[in-house]
């Protein structure tokens, strides 16, 4: 079935990892995205995480449903390609520093006289303007500088930043909102194309909540808790009698009477600071307590349904092996399987929602540097000669 975004033509010429990921997304629901990368050394996403027998996993995710074309913007004719190219296309999704596409001649102005509706999503460290914006930029420096690291990790350890792509990843999916918004602004109201301003700190901020205004109205800084919340208690993780974790929820006031009397310790709903979350957070310690011991007595199976019965919230504490064998996560396909040329079989995460008329779908894998470069130059009348001329040159793969 086909997806919403059909007929939408995109060029990618990001890397690590925001821009990947919007363009993956937009890919993932119908997108026709063409993959452009450096054609001597590639996209340096290939050389990040595993691979097996030389063939780079997190690749074959990160660039599913992408043509791929080798092409070097910083020589004149690989420039005057990207501009006929950019032609044809709804939106381009690059993160060079400020003022790279400028450099090459192939800014938004020079673009905007080509195609009037192009939508350019620009995603940096810091933003285009300001004065970090020439600083290299990358998500380990967001999760920094966002407030993110300060909050996280034990009250009596360091900042802890996370061991993934956390801040990148948000931005990500931010920017394929944004490039969605341009297009509804250009298509259903009548505009033209515009030039999105999004930097990998900006969305991670929005994420973690209300820490700027609390600050600002109350002059409070949120304290490193661990896997305690500030907001409600009992909420951590917890050892099993069998040495397995589960992790426990209270945000809503019934959910947290429930586990307490599960718990056999219902005499704490009637104390007067059980009746809100932030008077049950001041007390976490002695909850915790009562929770980490009924935990301890009993297999992660006897907790879990136990939890269920009592319609108390509760989740196991997964690794990747479990998480991929969860019932309810393969009922939803969460993982799915799919054919890779190199590889096979490989399962890896499905589209990130589903739609009952245009579900989208992964069409195919990550491809080879160059794979269909060919093709996409002939869809706008290059000719062989002038490929193989250009391919001869280094400046297309």
């Amino acid at each position: 079935m086909p997806g919403p975004l059909e007929g939408l033509r995109v060029l990618d010429v990001s890397t690590v990892l925001a821009g990947p990921l919007c363009c993956q997304i937009l890919g993932d629901y119908g997108a026709d995205v063409i993959k452009i990368e450096h054609p001597a050394k590639g996209d340096s996403m290939r050389g990040h995480g595993p691979s097996k027998d030389g063939v780079p996993l997190w690749w074959k995710m990160v660039s599913r449903n992408k043509r791929h074309i080798g092409l070097y913007l910083g020589d004149p004719e690989g420039a005057d390609v990207f501009r006929r190219l950019a032609a044809t296309v709804d939106v381009i999704v690059e993160n060079f520093r400020p003022g790279t596409l400028e450099r090459w001649g192939v800014g938004y102005e020079t673009l905007k006289e080509a195609n009037p509706g192009i939508v350019l999503v620009r995603i940096t460290g810091f933003g285009q303007s300001g004065p970090y914006r020439d600083r290299p930029g990358f998500g380990t420096l967001a999760e920094s500088m966002s407030g993110f690291a300060a909050i996280t990790g034990e009250p009596d350890g360091p900042p802890t930043l996370p061991p993934f792509g956390l801040a990148d990843s948000i931005c990500g999916m931010a920017a394929a909102s944004a490039a969605m918004m341009a297009l509804y602004h250009r298509d259903a109201r009548g505009g033209e194309g515009q030039q999105i301003d999004i930097s990998i700190l900006e969305p991670i901020v929005t994420a973690l909540g209300p820490q700027a205004i609390i600050y600002d109205q109350l002059g409070e800084l949120q304290r490193r808790t661990g896997n305690r919340s500030d907001n409600n208690a009992p909420r951590n993780t917890y050892k099993t009698k069998d040495g397995r974790w589960v992790a426990v929820s209270t945000s809503a006031d019934t959910i947290a009477e429930r586990v307490m009397r599960l718990v056999e310790h219902p005499e704490v709903i009637d104390e007067p600071w059980f009746a809100t979350g932030k008077g049950r957070a001041e007390h976490g310690e002695l909850l915790d307590e009562y929770v980490a011991e009924w935990i301890a007595e009993r297999t992660r199976d006897e907790v879990i349904d136990a939890f269920e019965a009592a319609q108390a919230a509760i989740a196991p504490v997964y690794d990747a092996a479990e998480l991929m064998e969860d019932p309810q996560v393969r009922a939803l396909d969460m993982i799915t399987t799919v054919s890779d040329d190199e590889l096979g079989p490989i399962r890896m995460q499905n589209v990130l929602f589903r739609m009952s008329d245009t579900p989208g779908g992964i069409r195919h894998t990550g491809r080879a540097l160059g794979a269909d470069t060919d093709e996409v130059l002939a869809e706008i009348g290059i000719d062989a000669d002038r490929i193989a001329a250009l391919r001869e040159r280094g400046i297309v793969a």
